[in-house]
């Protein structure tokens, strides 16, 4: 039996491998330093070379990627590029020399506090959803340790929640109690988080909207138990972005989840999904990936995210998060897209991106009787899972991906999802279509297998 897992392991290693670095005829590895200088020309061609279309490549142009793009159009695309080429060399670690980087990161960061009612409140950009959550949890596990003496810090959160808050428990040397969620509404489990919450917690977390199933948890609960207890309540919003913010103008029902409620004292919000669910990426109103920013309820909470070393050598050192240097370019992108997009843009990608993922789940739910969708998914995302004993959905998932549609599958229970973007929402009758297709094949002419791999990011290849 060993040897047999261990087969079958070695061969989805080389199906992951296959799908993940570029092949084919003409494809050339360069794992070091070309003794000469190439010319422009020689690169783009290299770099056409290398996204050649074959097995192992999505072409997001034709709106079948799940997430993973989100694309504001042509227009959007060279007002950002525009951007990034006048401060492609632009370093925000220092201010004084571009003051006007400086001057668009503190305007993201309230336009954001605003957009998640919080204008006397503070915030800071990062590099991404990951390093905001890590930068949360540092900031509540400091605060925690300076106002309550905790050495012993631990955190809850739900089991659908980010693995970006166990990494920064595991970089942070924190314990983590992974909290169930309810099996229909797929929210977490809001008595097993009471119980949790001991002298040693410093946070606990809630999702609007998560990232397996896009369904969002009781925000207003969770800041009750918060409050009660005086610890933090982190709520993510990366994926929510500037999709959740807009449901209500949009005239879509939901339930509270920003700094109205009371007990919240972080929200993360990643701004390169800006409009496509978001705002640029590739699907619709994105910038460049890499910008996203943590908001801290008062100025006071977010001191404890410095770092400061007044002794250095070198002089005095700060920085607000993880890195040092930072891409300025990506900050200017960024504000050059909000600016761009304005709420009235936002607004539109809202409705449109919603009404199609609402579309989908209601197909399923009403005319697809082999599926159901996990819970009740308010926003972008729909995950999917069979109830019929002869449908296996990793088998749906993997006919799906022969027609040309990149879906993510998740785990506990098996399903796969579709991040809506504004690249989807042409083509919903053609997901649909090709779901219906994909269900009767695996039905009537199974593999056996069901190989579709829960992937959502993994460790550089081989000489990267």
């Amino acid at each position: 039996m060993r040897k047999k897992v261990e087969l079958e392991l070695g061969q989805a290693k080389l199906d992951i491998e296959k799908k993940l670095v570029p092949q084919g005829k003409g494809v050339t590895r360069h794992l070091s330093l070309p003794s000469t200088g190439h010319t422009s020309e020689w690169i783009l061609e290299e770099m056409a070379q290398m996204d050649v279309e074959g097995e192992s490549h999505t072409n997001w142009k034709h709106g079948k990627l799940s997430g993973a793009v989100y694309h504001g159009g042509d227009d959007l695309c060279k007002v950002i590029v525009s951007a990034f080429e006048r401060y492609c060399v632009s370093n925000p670690l220092h201010p004084d020399v571009f003051p006007a980087i400086r001057k668009m990161e503190a305007e993201i960061v309230a336009m954001c506090l605003r957009l998640y009612n919080n204008p006397d409140g503070a915030g800071v950009t990062t590099s991404g959803g990951t390093e905001s959550i890590i930068m949360s949890v540092k900031t509540h596990r400091d605060w925690a340790r300076a106002t309550k003496g905790i050495t012993e810090p631990e955190i809850v959160v739900p089991a659908s929640a980010h693995a970006a808050f166990d990494k920064g428990a595991a970089y942070l040397k924190i314990k983590v109690h992974t909290i169930p969620v309810d099996p229909v509404t797929r929210k977490v489990d809001l008595k097993h988080v009471s119980r949790a919450i001991n002298p040693n917690t410093i946070m606990i977390v809630g999702s609007a909207i998560n990232f397996p199933d896009g369904n969002q948890d009781d925000i207003i609960a969770l800041g009750k138990l918060a409050k009660r207890n005086k610890i933090g309540l982190h709520v993510d919003c990366c994926l929510g972005s500037f999709i959740v913010p807009f449901l209500e103008k949009a005239g879509y029902p939901t339930d509270l989840f920003d700094f109205r409620v009371e007990g919240v004292t972080a929200i993360s919000c990643d701004t390169h999904k800006l409009t496509g669910p978001y705002l640029y990426h590739a699907h619709s109103t994105h910038t460049y990936q890499g910008n996203s920013v943590i908001m801290y309820r008062n100025a006071e909470l977010r001191t404890y995210q410095y770092y400061v070393n007044p002794t250095w050598t070198g002089g005095v050192y700060a920085s607000p998060s993880i890195a040092g240097s930072r891409p300025g370019s990506l900050i200017a992108g960024t504000w050059a897209a909000m600016q761009y997009m304005g709420s009235d843009g936002y607004l539109e990608s809202c409705k449109s991106i919603v009404g199609a993922t609402r579309a989908i789940a209601k197909t399923i739910t009403t005319d697809i009787p082999e599926l159901y969708v996990l819970g009740n998914p308010p926003a972008s995302v729909v995950a999917f899972a069979s109830k019929h004993p002869q449908v296996n959905i990793r088998e749906v998932g993997d006919v799906m991906s022969k027609k040309g549609w990149h879906l993510n599958a998740i785990v506990q229970p098996a399903a796969v999802h579709i991040a809506v973007t504004r690249l989807t929402v042409p083509v919903v009758d053609e997901f649909i279509a090709d779901l219906k297709d994909a269900i009767r094949e695996a039905r009537t002419n199974p593999s056996g297998k069901g190989t579709m791999v829960a992937l959502y990011a993994c460790l550089p290849v081989e000489g990267g």
